[in-house]
């Protein structure tokens, strides 16, 4: 069994089983981080060696600087390969096996899994629906989408996660007015309609641009609506074998084949409008799944996603044949909110089917995990009331990521 060296790139706090996964499959891994991290708790005994960088910024002088001294390091190091565990650090992992000729995602597909606006671009231009959008470059063609589409519009940035920097906006002279306060960062920015729907995702495992293990998952309240409403986030996966789990199987694997996914782990966004109940792509990202949905995917399935990429990442580099991993079957549902306690009790939450419990200062959250998803959607509801009674408080959505 060979051994490979494998650069990871994270930014932000995580990542820590694949880092350990990847380690007990006999390999060599490094570790790229942000300065500011240097002291954080990492998995320090399945990392061979730490680099630093400066700033976590993509701006051109900054990656710049990143590859000048990776130049420096590889003089003494084999690099093999090159994982990226955040959305933030897609550009760099992209830029950096472009540079020193590494296999894996080059920078052309890793924007159709960082860059909304070439997602919807990508997409459509496949058949998959998409909401109607517009970028932001030509003052006639956004005043013509703002004219023939329906209101509300939601201005975008093209390039953050979740719903960092997102605005919407009603009418024409609004739209205009949100979009001229962008000044020379509006070409970073789209505008696309919001229809209110169900909305879905769906993590999975790829190869061959075909994802061999997926859990699909429904948002009961979406980060849209609790960063925007100060509500409390939820969501719980699926039936396995029910229709609509089929149905976004099926757009998850049409958007995965048409973004040029060769191997990774994925969580993609879909809705089904409640205009017209077909089912339209949103986003999507080469990564596991953020906002504990990872533990809440194990809750369900027996599968920790983490663990499983850096299987799938190791077994694609020696040219083996990946095996996916068994489903256990199970429900799971996943509710978080900001708490007005430092640290909230959450001894509360006693009932037999917790699964896990979070510990973040000024946060409240479990998973509870069930044969039933019926008892899943009857906890969650009673956790939600629970939390807005004891512990809820919110926050304005920042304009910047913070985590």
């Amino acid at each position: 069994m060979s051994q490979l060296s494998f650069l990871c790139i994270a930014t932000f706090f995580k990542g820590h089983d694949f880092m350990r996964a990847c380690k007990e499959m006999g390999n060599t891994v490094y570790l790229l981080t942000d300065q500011k991290l240097a002291n954080e708790d990492w998995p320090r005994e399945a990392i061979d060696e730490l680099f630093f960088l400066p700033s976590h910024s993509n701006e051109p002088n900054d990656l710049e600087q990143m590859i000048v001294g990776l130049a420096h390091t590889m003089r003494s190091r084999q690099i093999d390969r090159v994982v990226a565990l955040d959305d933030f650090d897609v550009e760099k992992g992209a830029l950096i096996r472009e540079t020193f000729r590494i296999d894996g995602m080059g920078q052309t597909t890793s924007r159709y899994f960082r860059d909304k606006l070439a997602m919807r671009t990508r997409a459509a231009s496949a058949g998959i629906r998409v909401p109607a959008f517009s970028a932001l470059f030509h003052d006639e063609t956004v005043t013509n989408f703002l004219q023939t589409t329906e209101g509300p519009w939601l201005i975008k940035p093209r390039s953050e996660a979740s719903t960092t920097g997102i605005r919407k906006v009603h009418s024409l002279d609004e739209a205009w007015s949100a979009i001229h306060l962008l000044g020379d960062l509006r070409h970073h920015y789209l505008i696309e309609t919001f229809k209110p729907g169900k909305v879905y995702h769906v993590d999975s495992l790829s190869v061959d641009g075909k994802a061999v293990f997926s859990r699909v998952s429904q948002y009961l309240a979406t980060p849209m609506e609790v960063a925007h409403g100060g509500g409390v986030f939820r969501t719980a996966t699926l039936p396995l074998d029910g229709d609509e789990t089929a149905a976004l199987r099926q757009i998850n694997d049409q958007v995965l084949e048409a973004f040029g996914m060769r191997y990774s782990a994925s969580h993609s966004e879909y809705i089904r409008g409640d205009h017209d109940g077909e089912l339209y792509f949103l986003e999507t990202a080469s990564r596991v799944g953020g906002a504990h949905i990872a533990e809440m995917v194990e809750a369900a399935s027996g599968v920790n996603l983490w663990r499983e990429w850096a299987k799938l990442e190791v077994a694609m580099a020696r040219k083996e044949h990946y095996v996916p991993p068994t489903d256990s079957g199970q429900y799971a549902g996943l509710i978080v909110s900001l708490a007005r306690q430092q640290w909230p009790d959450l001894s509360v939450f006693g009932e037999s089917e917790i699964w896990w419990r979070m510990k973040k200062e000024y946060h409240v959250g479990v998973i509870a995990n069930s044969n039933s998803r019926e008892r899943i959607l009857e906890l969650l509801d009673t956790y939600m009331h629970r939390i807005y009674q004891e512990f809820h408080a919110s926050a304005p959505v920042p304009d910047k990521p913070t985590s």
